[in-house]
């Protein structure tokens, strides 16, 4: 028996397979719906199994970043359910196991359920009939990828927990953890599947890094001002861990003394409940932080779309782009 057939229902790994299938459901599809806009940029027509199969092994490394990130961040939700590492906990002791041991299995298993995902990302990749030469234009673009995120998730944990007020930092960790990652990347790959010239990967990297700084923007706002209920995710989370996000790196350059204090004492706090956070957006208001912001994203959008003008795409493909850009950024707080 293969390992997939152990995944299969009433196998000793379908409680674990079924945590994967259960994330899939959810989510945006960003990159995949990029890899495939790359490969319309870049001229692909006729049959896109090979680009459709690209762009779901995306997702499937999208997962696996996704569930050790939450171990990571001790997240509670993802996708509007429990985290892995918190369903994984609650299927062992569903299970028999003991009730001291469940968080402990819980991470561990959701560590291993993303190694998986990993695994069967690269798989799909590699079975996706892609000819030698897609193959050697799509590889370093993957590896490139995986380098980077991780680049900036390093970052993002070095940063974590110190609130010092360092905005550049900050955008740094979001080109390499979202920009690239998100939108560049995905765009590239799925433009290096259809032979892109160098002239679509550079119009790619114009449009995708501003949009992805933005993209990310809006993220921190809703990760403090969101409905949970629309995001599927806390909004006590960053607070709780010290994220160190431009929009709280404005509020502590811009604090009073006695503000200051409030974040100081507030932010990175793991007990931290409602009430601090509504004092800490208070002082992310007070401070101009939120609007800056909101005017960051604005800025970038326009630069991301400015971008596309002059990209050597299909009109159907720039539109599309166009529309992409305005959902990913729109204010929902």
């Amino acid at each position: 028996m293969d390992i997939k057939e152990r995944a299969a229902p009433g196998t000793e790994l379908f409680y674990l397979t079924t945590r994967l299938r259960q994330l899939l459901a959810g989510g945006k599809r960003v990159r995949s719906l990029l890899c495939l806009y790359g490969w319309q940029a870049a001229g692909g027509t006729g049959d896109m199994t090979a680009a459709v199969r690209a762009a779901a092994s995306l997702e499937l490394f999208q997962l696996f970043a996704l569930i050790h990130d939450d171990v990571m961040d001790d997240s509670d939700v993802r996708r509007g359910q429990p985290s892995a590492h918190r369903a994984l906990a609650t299927a062992y002791t569903d299970g028999g196991g003991p009730p001291g041991r469940a968080q402990a299995h819980g991470r561990s298993a959701a560590v291993l359920l993303g190694d998986l995902a990993l695994v069967w990302s690269d798989e799909l990749l590699r079975t996706a009939d892609l000819s030698p030469r897609q193959l050697a234009q799509v590889l370093p673009l993957v590896a490139e990828m995986r380098s980077e995120v991780m680049y900036g998730q390093l970052l993002d944990l070095q940063t974590t927990g110190r609130l010092g007020g360092d905005v550049d930092t900050a955008l740094h960790v979001i080109r390499y953890k979202t920009a690239k990652y998100t939108i560049e990347r995905p765009l590239h790959i799925g433009a290096a599947l259809a032979g892109a010239a160098p002239p679509v990967l550079e119009a790619c990297t114009a449009f995708g890094i501003p949009l992805g700084e933005a993209f990310q923007l809006r993220d921190d706002l809703l990760g403090v001002f969101g409905d949970p209920t629309k995001t599927g995710k806390s909004i006590l989370d960053d607070l709780r861990e010290g994220k160190a996000t431009v929009l709280m790196g404005l509020a502590i350059q811009r604090a009073s003394t006695a503000e200051l204090k409030t974040l100081r004492d507030l932010v990175g706090r793991s007990d931290l409940n409602e009430e601090h956070a509504a004092a800490v957006r208070t002082i992310l208001n007070l401070t101009g932080a939120r609007q800056t912001v909101e005017d960051m994203i604005t800025t970038r959008r326009a630069a991301a779309l400015t971008a596309l003008d002059k990209a050597p795409f299909p009109e159907s493909v720039t539109a599309s782009l166009r529309q992409l850009a305005q959902d990913a950024t729109a204010r929902h707080t």
